[in-house]
């Protein structure tokens, strides 16, 4: 695919900047579930990153690939933590999975890369 991830997430932000002026009540309400699911309990952090990169691929979406493999990279995940995570994503979701997985360890790579 030979997606710029840094800048496509980046591109997304004015985006989403622009959601919460115009719904910032549902735009809490989103951010309330998002910390309470990441705060970390009986898994940490880390994992919890992973298993939203995984969904991002089973479900088939780009803007959640870039957020999450950023996420994971920046939570301290290996390379080989995120390639395991993403054979569970194709084993949940079969051949669409397969080409989202793809994406994503393309958009962790880049994450890894230096700026």
């Amino acid at each position: 695919m030979n997606l710029d991830w840094k800048a496509f997430t980046n591109e997304l932000s004015g985006g989403l900047r622009e959601l919460r002026g115009g719904t910032p009540e549902v735009m809490k309400g989103f951010s309330a579930i998002a910390q309470a699911a990441m705060k970390a309990d009986a898994l940490d952090v880390k994992t919890k990153e992973l298993i939203a990169l995984a969904i991002s691929v089973a479900v088939r979406c780009d803007d959640c690939i870039g957020f999450h493999a950023k996420a994971a990279f920046d939570k301290g995940a290996s390379r080989e933590e995120v390639f395991e995570t993403l054979g569970m994503a194709i084993y949940m979701g079969a051949g669409p999975a397969v080409m989202y997985a793809g994406h994503a360890i393309e958009a962790f790579d880049q994450f890894g890369k230096s700026s």
